[in-house]
Formats: structure tokens, sequence, C-alpha cells
């Protein structure tokens, strides 16, 4: 990525946004009439085709965001790096990309021809398959994933995104229609994964493959389980061996990972909800809401009353 190609994106705002489908609704509204052939959005799902530079800046040079929705694509043109659930990833033409609900995404710098296609399920999206059948990749086993797949892989990917971007336009919206294209790119999604790591299972260094599980499990049980002790039990290490190896692969200590994903879920539910801070300090296995303040403030810096307010 050449140095005059990147914009950077994200600021020094450090406050989640959530972008559910009243918020696109409100940041895709300026462009509507000059982006009309790029986008569509029901309470059901949303689909990106290539946007033009306005919209896509509009889209990304804001965040962090909070997702609670599936949501899937492809990168066309350029590149970027984003930070997802803690862990940052560099976007290339050619890569797909899925982001689970509950993910929190921060874009980190892009290049300026950057371009991604893609689609979003809303909560109100009726899922082409019964619940014990869902797709492993989108099952909750992975909070999300960026792969390189080949030419041929991302011609049919595209091939059953034209289709669906060309049934969602047509004058009267077939529900069934959609709800078994959507099912198609999420089973070849899943195939790409599956066989992705399947093929890089070994390729992996033993400490690299013990960090990313600590990761996937710190996104997964922050809320309920604090100490190292509880995923060291997971991965069947002791609490010293699974923190040297955090520490060493990642240069940050295994404690700090706990803490910055528990800070993210305690922000975001001060931020987009109107509970007590004593109801969430319960809800995330604090011991008493003294507690609870007391952690938070030292790590942000003020209370958890005061960065509501502030924000």
């Amino acid at each position: 990525m050449k140095k005059d190609d990147v914009i950077r994106a994200g600021g020094t705002r450090k406050r989640p946004e959530l972008l559910d489908v009243n918020a696109i609704n409100v940041m895709l509204r300026p462009y509507e009439s000059i982006n009309i052939g790029n986008f569509f959005l029901n309470n059901e799902i949303g689909i990106l085709n290539n946007p033009l530079d306005s919209m896509k800046n509009a889209m990304v040079q804001k965040g962090p965001f909070i997702l609670n929705d599936h949501r899937f694509g492809f990168i066309t043109r350029g590149e970027g790096v984003i930070q997802a659930n803690l862990v940052e990833k560099k976007m290339e033409t050619g890569m797909i990309a899925y982001v689970a609900p509950g993910s929190i995404i921060t874009p980190i710098r892009y290049s300026d021809d950057l371009a991604i296609s893609g689609v979003v399920l809303f909560e109100g999206f009726n899922m082409p398959f019964p619940p014990d059948k869902i797709p492993p990749a989108f099952n909750g086993q992975t909070r999300g994933f960026l792969l390189a797949v080949s030419d041929d892989e991302l011609h049919t990917i595209r091939r059953i995104f034209d289709t669906l971007w060309d049934v969602v336009r047509q004058p009267v919206y077939q529900r069934a229609v959609v709800a078994s294209l959507v099912g198609a790119l999420m089973h070849l999604y899943n195939a790409l994964y599956q066989s992705h790591s399947e093929r890089h299972a070994g390729n992996r260094s033993h400490d690299q493959s013990i960090f990313d599980r600590f990761i996937q499990l710190v996104n997964q049980h922050c809320h309920e389980h604090h100490r190292i002790g509880y995923y060291a039990d997971r991965i069947c290490l002791t609490e010293h061996y699974l923190g040297t190896i955090v520490h060493q692969t990642s240069g940050v200590t295994a404690k700090e990972w706990i803490d910055r994903a528990l800070i993210s879920r305690i922000q975001a539910e001060l931020l987009h909800s109107d509970k007590p801070v004593a109801q969430i300090a319960g809800e995330l296995h604090f011991a008493n809401p003294a507690f609870f303040c007391k952690f938070f403030k030292r790590i942000v810096g003020m209370t958890p009353g005061e960065y509501r307010r502030r924000r």
C-alpha cells in the first residue's frame, strides 16, 4: 500500500457506534440520490454493490462499529487494515470476509480505491436453514474470517451475488428467492472457510494456534469469565504457560486482552442500552457495582456514569 494512497480512518474516536439497519439508513440517506444503483436496504437485508467514493467514505471513515448482524462480502478493489475483535487484519483485492454478530470493527487505514461488495442480514431476516443446520462458519464457532480465494472461486461468488442483486431490485420483493440465494452464498462461504482451515492448519505455529484459540474464547466468554485460569483450563494449559505464549505472540498480556474485550462489552452496554450501571455489573458477573466502577475507571479514566453522560 503506497503511503500517499492511504487514508486514515477512525481518528482518535473510541466510542463504538452501533451500525444496525436504522444507523445504516441514516448514514446512506445523504447519498441516496447519487448512489441509488449501489445499494439495496429493507428491514431484512442490506446489499452493497461497489459503492461510489462518497458513500464509501461515509461508511468507512467512522468507527469503531458494533455489528449485531451477519455480514459477508468480498473486496473487489484496493486494500485496507481493520481491527476485528481485538485482532488487526489486512484486506486485499480478491479476499472474502465474514463478520459475526456481536463483533466490534475498527477501520485503521485503507487505500483510496477500496471497494467492497457485500450482504448484511438484519434481525428480521428469516434464515434459510433450521437452527440445527446452520453452516458451521455461521453458527457461532467463529467471530469472523478474512480469506484469500482463487479467481474461479471469487467468480462463482460474484455470479450468485449478481443474481441476488438483480432479484432484490425487482418491483416485487421475492422473499423466498432472496433467502435461497443468500443460503447458496452462505454454503459457499462455509465451504471455502472449512477448506482454508483444513489446508492451513498444519502451517500455523503451535504458539500462534494457542493464541488464536485464546482470543476466540475471550471474545465468546469475557462477559462471564474475567480470569486467565478459565481460559487456561479450556485450552488445557497452566496459567503461566498460556500467559507466556500470549505475551510472546502478541506483545500484550493475557489479562490485558481479557480486560480489552470486557471494556468493549461494557462500553457497548453503556452507550446502547438504558440499563442501570448496577444491572450491567451483575450481568457481566462483577462481584458488586463498586468493584465494577473501580475496574472501569482504572482502564477508561472515568466512571461508567461519567462515560455514559459525556457520550
